[in-house]
């Protein structure tokens, strides 16, 4: 069992930045692939970022690419996404997700935590 804890949103000026942070706990964290998704109100959840177990490979949805960065911290069992020159549409509920293994595919995520609001003003 992995527990997983979001933090860091809020709101910002449209091109502000936000951190957003996920502290893992229970099973080792360095054995998952760990992600990011995001739900608008009145959208399905959309996949945003993923790294690996040794943060050697990442990926990102088309949209966030160049804006944000996704990193781990194994030392802190935490996992990071770093949102600059946000925009109105990244407005979402932000979900941290595990699942053990592999990033691809960017599916099967079987650990999620409770969500993260971050609303970006025009």
């Amino acid at each position: 069992q992995v527990q997983l804890v979001e933090s860091g949103g809020g709101l910002v000026q449209a091109g502000g930045s936000l951190r957003l942070s996920c502290a893992a706990s229970g099973r080792t964290f360095s054995s998952y692939a760990m992600g990011w998704f995001r739900q608008a109100p009145g959208k399905e959840r959309e996949f945003v970022a993923t790294i690996s177990i040794r943060a050697g490979s990442t990926y990102y949805e088309n949209s966030v690419k160049g804006r944000f960065t996704i990193s781990r911290d194994s030392s802190k069992n935490t996992v990071y996404l770093q949102m600059n020159s946000l925009k109105p549409e990244d407005t979402a509920v932000y979900y941290c997700a595990a699942k053990f293994g592999s990033i691809w595919p960017l599916s099967g995520y079987n650990y999620w935590g409770q969500g993260t609001q971050v609303t970006v003003s025009s």
